[in-house]
């Protein structure tokens, strides 16, 4: 674990303030808007491995654009307002609301203003997206755009990020030194996240999948782009097309074809942000099965909150 913590780190020029903040959490483009000499306030870090918190106010105010690359940010304002712009969509973090920033995802901070003190967490995409597995066992879904840090789950999740950070970064971080209680440290903030943000699994779905959906999920995720048929999967699972079905409505709450439509999806949304200046759309939604565009476009409006135009030009 790396940890730094000054009350008032001091530069020459803006240069030096971008790095810091660069270092401590992401990549990013800096513009000042307040005249002043060049300030950061305070910055804190706790480097966990795959995930990471840190805390920084700023002496000016500025203007930031990011695109988290290859992980999830978690930001939140706890003194002040800080206003995000993620993909055309605005979403507001302040001591009640964290603002979630998917990963390679455009995202501008119009005003991050010194009355702003930012608590940020970073998780690696790949990292989440094991845990995701791990601690729901079910399939990944897109973590929503804010979490309500009132509930219950918000709230202890908020209060073990800070109390982690100020132990850490402390003249006498304890137990924090050890290596291995870092990388515990950095499993129980992922795990809170997920039971904070991800939504519920219907009822019938939080049991153990039996064998015949176990077999059906694993073949849709092998291989989402084959043109499945009922009979297929249910011959795969070695059942009726009725039971199958009845099957997924219980342990999934939703049908096989619904399940597969959202796992091309994923993997449409996989390749569009990470594609190449001479890939369409349309090469995208064919690869993955998705051959009616106008239906893929809605949905993957509904799921994603943007077109796909959007997620290819971004």
């Amino acid at each position: 674990m790396s940890h730094v913590l000054t009350s008032a780190p001091t530069f020459d020029d803006w240069e030096g303030v971008h790095d810091a903040v660069a270092q401590a959490y992401f990549p990013h483009s800096m513009r000042p808007l307040s005249r002043g000499p060049a300030g950061l306030s305070e910055v804190g870090v706790v480097d966990l491995g795959p995930c990471r918190v840190t805390r920084m106010s700023l002496g000016a105010t500025v203007r930031v654009q990011t695109d988290h690359p290859g992980a999830w940010a978690v930001n939140i304002a706890e003194s002040g307002r800080l206003e995000h712009r993620i993909a055309g969509t605005t979403v507001v973090s302040d001591a009640e609301r964290a603002t979630v920033c998917p990963p390679d995802t455009p995202m501008k901070l119009p005003s991050w203003d010194p009355s702003c003190t930012l608590v940020g967490f970073r998780v690696d995409e790949e990292f989440l997206r094991r845990e995701y597995e791990r601690v729901l066992a079910r399939r990944p879904h897109p973590l929503p755009r804010q979490l309500d840090l009132r509930s219950d789950t918000g709230h202890d999740w908020l209060a073990w990020i800070t109390s982690a950070l100020d132990r850490a970064t402390s003249d006498s971080p304890g137990l924090l030194a050890d290596p291995r209680m870092q990388r515990q440290l950095g499993e129980l903030l992922v795990t809170g996240l997920l039971l904070t943000s991800a939504p519920e699994e219907p009822a019938g779905a939080r049991g153990t999948r039996p064998r015949i959906v176990r077999r059906v999920v694993a073949a849709i995720e092998d291989d989402p782009a084959r043109p499945w048929t009922p009979s297929e999967l249910a011959e795969l699972a070695g059942v009726s097309v009725r039971r199958l079905q009845q099957g997924f409505r219980e342990y999934v709450g939703r049908s096989p074809f619904q399940y597969l439509h959202e796992v091309r999806l994923d993997r449409a949304h996989h390749d569009l942000v990470h594609a190449q200046d001479a890939t369409t759309v349309t090469e995208v939604a064919i690869r993955w099965g998705l051959s009616h565009t106008g239906r893929f476009a809605a949905d993957y409006r509904h799921r994603f909150g943007q077109s796909p135009s959007t997620t290819l030009n971004s």
